[in-house]
């Protein structure tokens, strides 16, 4: 590298031949003799050849103006060096790229003569930092494959691996197991691992441009560990699992428990007892009356209210029993009046009014 930031010149039958790395700058160089003749009418030339067929104008010095904005790949980045009426038109380009390599032509006239120069000029680049990974399983007794390639960089590029000792920072030998890839210098295979192939390991990637290096550590694990952290990690699952099912069944009961408790104030329990009507005995023929219409007004409100809460119960109901004042049976064939009930002498007899379930929609005595 130390040899090229020098320009490396050498002359084969008057042609001169530059190489420079990218980023740096050159001066290429053409000295002539024909200033001093005319001044107005001296021109200078720098023309580019990419290829056989492919000219480009570089910079020109014509009618006493100087012209740099020629190619617009290398506007800003080219000039004459020095004083070229006098007699050096050298060129100078600054910030080297792939693309300023070719053949370069300096032509110089006046007064009808003319001297010329030509000079190749190449341009290398380093390699691009490389990228470093590893390919196999980091565990004792495996093989593991130490992987290295830069994108881009002047072929050719060679690779090598080494090992860095991390308490001085020195570069050491690769364990006595590891492979080497002929095929492929970025690649090398560390066989049969043990906890000695732990450590640091950095690629060199090196071309005649210079080079760049990129590094990955290697740790390898005990098996023993390997199966704690497999077994570890199944407990997080089953114990994650377990949590979600404790936590669905703890919902589903409280949802449970709710719909119960908005359920429970619609049910009407069976043995529910109606409310009692007091009886007042007959004193004489007017309060007599009065209990009598007394006992008809309890006896209408306490079935209105039976009526009322039947509406209210699930019409998954029983078969309906009809009261006995209003079902008719057929005995022999014929069909009877049904007996009609004095409520009111039942109740001078100790009788007890009861709520029956809204199925059978009546009242039975008890």
């Amino acid at each position: 590298m130390n040899s090229l930031s020098s320009c490396s010149v050498w002359l084969a039958e008057a042609q001169t031949e530059f190489k420079r790395v990218a980023e740096e700058n050159v001066t290429l160089p053409c000295h002539h003799r024909l200033g001093l003749l005319e001044q107005g009418s001296l021109d200078i030339e720098w023309l580019l050849h990419t290829s056989e067929s492919v000219q480009k104008a570089v910079i020109t010095y014509s009618g006493g103006h100087v012209y740099d904005d020629l190619n617009e790949e290398q506007k800003g980045r080219v000039s004459f060096t020095s004083n070229f009426r006098a007699g050096d038109a050298s060129l100078q380009i600054i910030s080297l790229q792939s693309s300023d390599a070719g053949k370069y032509i300096c032509k110089v006239k006046n007064a009808g003569q003319y001297e010329w120069a030509h000079i190749t000029l190449k341009v290398v680049e380093k390699p691009s930092k490389p990228k470093c990974w590893l390919e196999g399983e980091l565990s004792e007794g495996k093989d593991l494959s130490l992987q290295c390639r830069s994108s881009s960089g002047t072929a050719p590029i060679s690779y090598r691996w080494q090992r860095i000792n991390e308490e001085d920072e020195k570069a050491e030998h690769l364990p006595p197991t590891s492979r080497v890839n002929i095929s492929n210098p970025g690649q090398v295979l560390l066989k049969n691992l043990t906890q000695m192939s732990t450590g640091l390991y950095q690629c060199m990637a090196t071309n005649e441009a210079g080079q760049e290096s990129c590094v990955v550590r290697v740790t390898v694990q005990h098996a023993q560990n390997i199966g704690m952290i497999a077994g570890a990690v199944c407990g997080v699952v089953v114990g994650l699992c377990l949590l979600f099912l404790v936590v669905r069944l703890t919902i589903r009961r409280k949802e449970k428990k709710r719909y119960e408790e908005e359920e429970a104030p619609n049910e009407i329990r069976e043995d529910a007892e109606a409310p009692k009507a007091h009886l007042v005995k007959p004193s004489s023929s007017s309060s007599g009356s009065r209990s009598s219409r007394s006992g008809s007004s309890s006896t209408r409100s306490t079935a209105n209210s039976a009526s009322r809460s039947q509406r209210t119960l699930s019409t998954e109901a029983t078969p309906h029993l009809t009261p006995p004042q209003y079902s008719q049976r057929e005995m022999g064939g014929k069909e009877t009046e049904p007996k009609k009930v004095d409520y009111a002498n039942l109740m001078k007899m100790g009788a007890t009014l009861v709520m029956v379930p809204a199925q059978s929609r009546a009242f039975q005595t008890v």
